[in-house]
Parts: structure tokens; C-alpha cells; sequence
């Protein structure tokens, strides 16, 4: 790996129109789990000018099967929590077109658990996940600041105390590495949605303290670097400025480009998908590695085949940081969890409804909450880990 570089990461607010998509397609995930958490969905949004259009695919008992009018209502729901009441996107007026139907057959047989059949994976495909210790999260610094600024803008664009503040926003930071490890930031780009009649400069005096905040101490970009609405007014944005659709911001939702992805997105989709459940037991896993003084970086990939249920790799990869043979903690990891689809959601209960939190600021480098959201950031298997050491 080089030793001295610039490195940057991106993220986007609950509020861009991709983000609104995916927290649509979460709390539809959300809501046929909690009903039924065996539940089948692939749920697809697509947002634009007072429009919402549901697209995909479910599954589960007719009698259990929520109504047209408890799906509209979670999808209003969650446009409204998000903070759309603008004539061009508005959370009650909006229409909306829902495309759900039952789930393929063909898809369903492949996937069901059977007679001398284990439950095989919903699809082909390569997952990834990484975990470094820069950061207390032992997630990479540039993609953490850049989440923490713009959920710091939400939080107080909710409670009233910036109500400047719209909910459309991007950030973008950039950090300064020597000898592999951060050690300050080069530049800082918000572009945030604002309400009507502020200038430019009075959003970056809003900006500031936020950033100043958020940053380690010292860390403030130099002023000619740090960039607020660099394009003018940002008055008109969401889905009324730009169209939104579920899974195109996988990058943001996993390290910000630091480590690989192998792809499928996760939003929309139930935990049988090992787009998303292998990804998170690969965090889990490289996080656990991390934490356990294994390895200052750790990279993991898994790879399954539709139908199947045994992984078809798994493949570890410290960038020479580990202290203990790859191989060793290859074989240490799959003694430690089945990566099945059914035993990866069974280890880090999977099964309920804790999604809808996940589709924005990251699947990753969150806390562990007590009725199993983020159950892929805890770090319980760092004692047994250890004894590799």
C-alpha cells in the first residue's frame, strides 16, 4: 500500500432523492417483517416530482399480508419523519404507485429450505466487508466525518434549532495520510438544501461550527478548502430537484471507497438476500478481527451460489497488518460463525424489523442497539479471536 496519499469519501443526507428511495424500500422491508419475520421482499423506489413508485417482489401468508392502505401509510410515513412538506415533494400529496406483486416461483424454489434441502442463498454474488482501526468505529476516518456532519445537520434541522436547513445535503472529505494513518483533513465540500431568501455565506457561517465540531481538533481545512454550496442557492432539491432510486449510493452506504463492494445493494431487500446479510457478517467478521488485535485492516470476501447454501469462498486479506496467519484466521472465522444465509441471520437475528434505520449514514460503524439493530457491529467474538494471537 502507498504510505502518503490523499484519500476521499462522500456521503449523502436522508434526504437526497436516492437516500428517500431507500428508506421507502427499508420501512416496506420493515413492515412485512414485523408482521411476518420470514418474510420475502425486494422492494424498488423511484421518486421524482410528487411521485413515488413501488416496483418488486414479496412473499409470506395471505392472512398475515399487509393491505395497499398499510403500505401507503409507512411509505408516507417515512417521507414526512424525513421532513418533505415542499410543494414539489410532500409527504401526503405525493402520488403514489405501488407495482408489489408475489414472488417468483422460480426464485422461490431455489431459495425455500425443503426436504434434505438446506435454505440456499436468494442469489449469485460476491460480498465484501473491511474494517480498519483509524477510527474508534474501526471504520476508515474519511466516510465517518463526512456521515457525522451531515446526521449532526439533520439532527438539528429536525429539532428546530437550524431550521435554515433542508432535508436534501451531500458532504465531502478529504484527508491527508502519512506513513498509512490520517493525519489531518485537506478539504471539506457540504452542498445542503436550504430554505429560501439565505445566501451562501450564511450557510457556510451555518456550516462551520458543525464541521469545527465534528472534526478532530486542529483538523479545520484551510478557509480557500472548505467549500459550503460551492454552485450558489440550493433552494429547490430531494426528489423534486433530481429523481431518486433504491441502491445507487452502495459505496456511501458501506466505507466510502476504502475497501472493495462487490455490487448488489442492500436496501429494499430482506436478510434471505446475501446482498445485504453477507455483508453485514463480513463487517462483523473484520470488525471482530480488527478488535481483536489480529490485524490493523482487515478485508473479507465471501462468494455464494443461488440455491446453495455453504458459501462457495471465503477469503481473508490484512494488507500485511496481521499478526497471525490469514489463513489461521480463515479457518478460525468459519469455526466461529455458519455462514449459511439461514446461520448468518439466526447468529445476528436478522429475522426482525431494524432496517429502515440502516438507509442513511451508513450500514456500518453504528452502535449495537438493544432490540438487534446493527447486531453486525458487535464485537463478541474478540476473546476467542485472541487465542490466535
Amino acid at each position: 500500500m502507498r504510505q502518503n496519499y490523499l484519500f476521499t469519501s462522500e456521503s449523502v443526507s436522508e434526504g437526497h432523492p436516492d437516500k428517500v428511495c431507500d428508506r421507502i424500500s427499508d420501512s416496506v422491508v420493515d413492515l412485512f417483517i414485523g408482521r411476518f419475520p420470514e418474510a420475502r421482499v425486494a422492494c424498488e423506489t423511484l421518486t421524482t416530482t410528487n411521485l413515488i413508485v413501488l416496483a418488486g417482489e414479496m412473499r409470506m401468508p395471505d392472512d398475515l399480508m399487509p393491505s395497499m392502505t398499510e403500505i401507503e401509510d409507512v411509505v408516507r410515513n417515512a417521507v414526512r419523519e424525513i421532513g418533505y412538506h415542499q410543494k414539489g415533494f410532500h409527504w401526503k400529496t405525493a402520488e403514489l404507485i405501488n407495482r408489489l406483486h408475489g414472488q417468483s416461483d422460480d426464485i422461490a424454489i431455489g431459495v425455500d429450505e425443503g426436504h434434505n434441502k438446506e435454505e440456499g442463498a436468494g442469489d449469485q454474488g460476491i460480498m465484501f466487508g473491511f474494517a480498519t482501526n483509524e477510527t474508534a468505529e474501526l471504520m476508515p476516518a474519511p466516510i465517518t466525518y463526512a456521515h457525522q456532519i451531515l446526521k449532526r445537520m439533520a439532527d438539528l434541522r429536525k429539532s428546530g434549532e437550524q431550521p435554515e436547513f433542508e432535508p436534501d445535503a451531500k458532504s465531502q472529505v478529504t484527508l491527508r495520510y502519512e506513513d498509512g494513518k490520517p493525519v489531518g483533513v485537506e478539504s471539506v465540500v457540504v452542498s445542503t438544501q436550504h430554505k429560501y431568501g439565505f445566501t451562501p455565506s450564511d450557510m457556510r457561517d451555518l456550516v462551520r461550527p458543525i464541521v469545527t465540531d465534528i472534526l478532530p481538533e486542529g483538523w479545520f481545512p484551510p478557509e480557500d478548502e472548505f467549500y459550503v454550496n460551492p454552485t450558489g442557492n440550493f433552494v429547490i432539491g430531494g426528489p423534486d430537484g433530481d429523481a431518486g432510486l433504491t441502491g445507487r449510493k452502495i459505496i456511501v452506504d458501506t466505507y466510502g471507497g476504502a475497501a472493495p463492494h462487490g455490487g448488489g445493494a442492500f436496501s429494499g431487500k430482506d436478510p434471505t438476500k446475501v446482498d445485504r446479510s453477507a455483508a453485514y457478517a463480513c463487517r462483523y467478521l473484520a470488525k471482530n478481527v480488527v478488535a481483536a488485535g489480529l490485524a490493523e485492516r482487515c478485508t473479507i470476501q465471501v462468494s455464494y451460489a443461488i440455491g446453495v447454501a455453504k458459501p462457495l469462498s471465503l477469503y481473508v486479506n490484512c494488507d500485511g497488518t496481521e499478526k497471525a496467519d490469514p489463513a489461521k484466521i480463515e479457518a478460525a472465522l468459519k469455526d466461529l460463525m455458519d455462514l449459511s444465509p439461514k446461520g448468518i441471520r439466526t447468529h445476528l437475528q436478522l429475522n426482525k424489523p431494524i432496517y429502515a434505520r440502516t438507509a442513511a449514514y451508513g450500514h456500518f460503524g453504528r452502535a449495537p442497539e438493544d432490540d438487534g439493530g446493527f447486531s453486525w457491529e458487535k464485537t463478541d467474538l474478540v476473546d476467542q479471536l485472541k487465542g490466535l494471537l
